[in-house]
């Protein structure tokens, strides 16, 4: 069941140990196609090539997190590697039409503990506690806790 409690985002990061532990094994390029709080009209991960080896955590929204795994696809298709981190969703028609023919899964053990912003404007990161972020926006995405759902590693491309 979902929990009605947490404010939705999009803006959910990859706390960098876990981040530090798949490029140690998937030595990913520079580049982020879902940089935090961005400005879609600055940049816009869905529009332009990848690099090589790209790492994505999409936005989590069903129609954004769908059109990653689309262009993921399609960067494997050119040849290149890209790894998504993605809610476990086995039961949807994305995952046994695009997932499951198409790439390699690999299931979180646990919960993985994922930063941002909280109900005070505070920057929440699981082992450091919150840290004040300066010139916080009042929309700014908000979460009351983090890890609310099972991740999976979906792999499109060869490692």
């Amino acid at each position: 069941m979902k929990n009605k409690t947490v404010i939705a985002s999009d803006d959910w990061l990859t706390p960098i140990v876990f981040y530090r532990s798949l490029n140690r094994r998937f030595k990913f390029d520079d580049f982020d196609p879902c940089p935090p709080c961005n400005n879609i009209e600055d940049f816009d991960g869905l529009d332009v090539d990848w690099v090589d080896r790209t790492f994505c955590n999409p936005p989590y929204s069903q129609y954004l997190k769908e059109s990653f795994i689309h262009k993921a696809l399609q960067e494997s298709h050119k040849g290149k590697l890209a790894v998504l981190l993605i809610p476990v969703s086995t039961s949807t028609s994305i995952f046994h039409k695009l997932i499951l023919p198409n790439a390699k899964v690999e299931f979180v053990k646990g919960r993985v503990k994922f930063e941002g912003i909280d109900k005070s404007g505070n920057w929440v990161n699981p082992r450091t506690g919150r840290i004040p972020l300066p010139n916080v926006p009042d929309d700014a995405p908000e979460i009351s806790r983090s890890g609310q759902t099972d991740s999976m590693i979906v792999i499109f491309g060869e490692e």
